[in-house]
């Protein structure tokens, strides 16, 4: 059963390379637990006192988001 032309979570940018704005719930979700993620480990690890924390814990949250972005999003390209 056909359920129609496939909803990316992150459409590609209209110019340039990668996603644009969450264009559903879930990923406007996603966008959100994201952000939250980044000010709590502003909070909890802040970077003048555990910088490697930091950085460490921003890189796994970020990595963790462009591979939900690389699987949920539209294929990115060059535009």
């Amino acid at each position: 059963m056909d359920r129609g032309p496939r909803k990316y979570w992150f459409p590609a940018k209209r110019y340039g390379y990668g996603w644009g704005l969450p264009g559903t719930w879930q990923g406007w979700l996603v966008f959100g637990a994201y952000g939250a993620l980044v000010i709590a480990s502003v909070v909890f690890f802040p970077p003048t006192s555990a910088p490697a924390v930091f950085i460490v814990s921003n890189g796994l949250f970020t990595a963790a988001f462009v591979a939900i972005c690389w699987l949920t999003g539209e294929p990115p390209r060059w535009r």
